[in-house]
């Protein structure tokens, strides 16, 4: 909740505000055009990627009467950001998503492809995925994804 009341209700838009707050040499999202909305495109993809498999886990696990129709409809939007977001990133030859250096783009995907392979194992094979893997792969190297790490937990 912001100071003016207003609520912000999707974690791209919460990372964007944030990121608004502080100077523009030290934002995470770039502040010009086109790279910016190309980030924010990026960031919301792959948000609503981890909504689609945390909304997944709790069908498989947490109800006693599993929805078929609703596994296949996770698995298949699922399947269809993975592609979108590997035709994305096989554009890219760059070492992070957008721009020269570490963004929110690179921490939301490479953060969704972490909790998708721990709380789904087997759902997806990032070898099908060879740019989404090689950059998750170069993300999770980086210090800070070795010292800021949580791994799954599944509730109880």
């Amino acid at each position: 909740m912001l100071d003016n009341g207003e609520v912000l209700i999707e974690s791209h838009l919460m990372l964007d505000y944030l990121d608004g707050l502080v100077p523009a040499e030290r934002r995470m999202f770039p502040t010009t055009e086109p790279t910016r909305h190309q980030a924010l495109k990026i960031s919301g993809l792959a948000t609503g990627l981890g909504d689609k498999a945390v909304s997944l886990f709790y069908e498989l696990r947490l109800h006693e009467k599993v929805s078929d129709v609703w596994i296949r409809r996770f698995r298949a939007q699922i399947e269809a950001v993975l592609t979108a977001l590997e035709a994305d990133r096989q554009e890219r030859p760059t070492p992070y998503w957008v721009g020269d250096r570490l963004g929110h783009a690179d921490i939301a995907v490479t953060a969704v492809l972490r909790f998708i392979g721990e709380a789904h194992p087997g759902l997806v094979s990032l070898k099908d995925f060879p740019a989404l893997c090689a950059h998750a792969e170069r993300m999770e190297a980086l210090p800070v994804f070795q010292t800021v790490s949580q791994p799954f937990i599944a509730p109880a």
